[in-house]
């Protein structure tokens, strides 16, 4: 598969958010392969390296570039959509991104409750569409990597019906629609408040619409509570919700 850069797309465009010319992201597809597979492949090889290499986790705003979210190594639906789409459009895959709220409740749990009281009631979310057989497809099961969702799936294994919590709403916790077959995929479509339709680039949509915390509460986010966050998700991700809760437990003790 040839990069199309000389073609005008506005699904194919670099922007300061979607720097796929950066050096690291041109490394990284050139060590994968991407370039050379047919388009389904390629989507699907992407996304699951967005879904899974890039881990579950919360970075310091929604709209640091693509290349600081590979620097990362982690990311949420909006830092990790950047992420896919720059890789997307680095072999000439078109994308766009389409930007809606959630609600906060599908978060309890990833974000501990006794941090829950900062996080606003709508969350401010978008996943990808991805152009392939002249159709878009809705892509936004890449949010939650494997490893942190089986941990989930295991403290609820008989959950086949409407779930919403620990970063995840959906109809089927034990099937989520997450795997790459050419068809929509979800993870938290399901708790949705607010639809602000489809943009060429994430860079306008945050112009217009900012991020979802400001003033102190930014401030805090940035260098304290996104790091409790992501410890939180951590143990998830390695010991299960269970051991989550005792040590979330045990660390309230010491500071009691």
């Amino acid at each position: 598969m040839n990069t199309t850069n000389s073609i005008s797309n506005e699904y194919l465009k670099e922007t300061d958010m979607l720097d796929f010319n950066h050096q690291a992201i041109q490394a990284l597809v050139e060590q994968h392969g991407w370039q050379a597979l047919n388009r389904y492949d390629a989507i699907g090889a992407i996304y699951d390296f967005v879904r899974d290499d890039i881990t579950f986790g919360y970075n310091r705003d929604d709209r640091i570039s693509a290349s600081q979210v590979l620097n990362d190594g982690y990311g949420q639906c909006n830092t990790k959509g950047t992420l896919l789409m720059a890789l997307f459009r680095a072999v000439g895959i078109e994308t766009r991104f389409h930007g809606f709220t959630i609600f906060n409740a599908l978060q309890r749990g990833a974000i501990p409750n006794y941090l829950f009281a900062f996080a606003p009631e709508r969350i401010i979310h978008s996943w990808v569409e991805v152009k392939y057989e002249d159709e878009w497809i809705n892509l936004e099961g890449y949010i939650i990597d494997r490893k942190y969702l089986n941990k989930v799936q295991r403290s609820f294994s008989d959950q086949c019906n409407d779930f919403s919590g620990f970063g995840i709403a959906t109809r089927c916790l034990s099937n989520p629609e997450v795997e790459w077959k050419g068809e929509h995929t979800f993870i938290q479509s399901e708790g949705i408040a607010d639809d602000f339709g489809v943009y060429d680039q994430p860079d306008e949509f945050y112009e217009r619409f900012g991020s979802n915390l400001t003033g102190i509460k930014k401030l805090l986010f940035r260098y304290l509570l996104r790091h409790l966050m992501n410890w939180n998700v951590a143990i998830i991700r390695e010991f299960g919700v269970r051991n989550m809760l005792k040590s979330i437990d045990r660390e309230r003790k010491k500071h009691t």
